[in-house]
């Protein structure tokens, strides 16, 4: 169970970093801006020769979690945060629509500096799918996760970490730095789910039941079959 007083302390520091500015303040975008901003962050991904394993894992992933921008910074006290989506895939293996999400993570020490990236975790089991779906996730703690292998086949990084529930891949000026979620939290932004959807929707109800579409949604939708 993860403790309210971390959360709340992962927030303020969060929300610190994102009234201090940058090319975009999370709390001015709208779902539908995320949803197109994550298509093209997943396309970029792809595209980045860094990350040549990422198209084969994509391919075995039960879901992916896509954060078009997490601002990182620190002093003294240090804290990441981003809003983002995550898809899944239905029984016949056809992505559904997408759920929104927040992650973060708070640290303390010898620290000084910022950041701004953007990254695609991607859910390779439904343990993983599952520890999102309820409720609230801390990765490494309730399900494993794992820099993304880079330079070598999916195969071949059997070594590394291969049965991890998620794998995470960041990019930062167009680069890949394989920056690590370790600690982070995930949890629901119901709030954006209502503003898509046009009504309250459980992130269960669009993800696994489908019980919900939104056409936005579907050039997002259009990439992750291509790939």
């Amino acid at each position: 169970m993860i403790q309210p007083n971390r959360i709340l302390a992962i927030g303020l520091v969060i929300a610190g970093l994102l009234s201090a500015g940058g090319p975009t303040r999370a709390a001015d975008n709208t779902s539908e801006e995320l949803v197109e901003k994550a298509r093209l962050t997943l396309e970029k991904m792809v595209r980045t020769k860094e990350v040549e394993p990422f198209p084969a894992l994509l391919k075995r992933a039960k879901a992916v979690l896509i954060f078009p921008m997490l601002l990182k910074g620190a002093f003294i006290f240090g804290g990441e945060g981003g809003t983002g989506l995550l898809i899944a895939r239905d029984r016949n293996n056809k992505w559904g629509y997408p759920a929104f999400y927040t992650v973060g993570s708070f640290s303390f020490g010898l620290q000084i500096g910022g950041q701004s990236s953007e990254a695609v975790l991607l859910i390779m089991s439904e343990r993983g799918l599952k520890a999102v779906m309820e409720d609230q996730v801390k990765l490494g703690v309730d399900a494993s996760i794992a820099i993304g292998p880079v330079g070598v086949g999916v195969e071949g990084s059997a070594g590394t970490h291969l049965n991890a529930d998620f794998y995470s891949y960041s990019l930062t000026a167009g680069l890949f730095f394989g920056g690590s979620f370790e600690g982070s939290v995930i949890a629901r932004r119901e709030d954006l789910n209502q503003q898509f959807y046009g009504r309250a929707v459980a992130p269960k109800s669009i993800v696994l039941d489908h019980a919900v579409t939104n056409p936005n949604a579907d050039p997002l939708r259009q990439v992750l079959a291509r790939y």
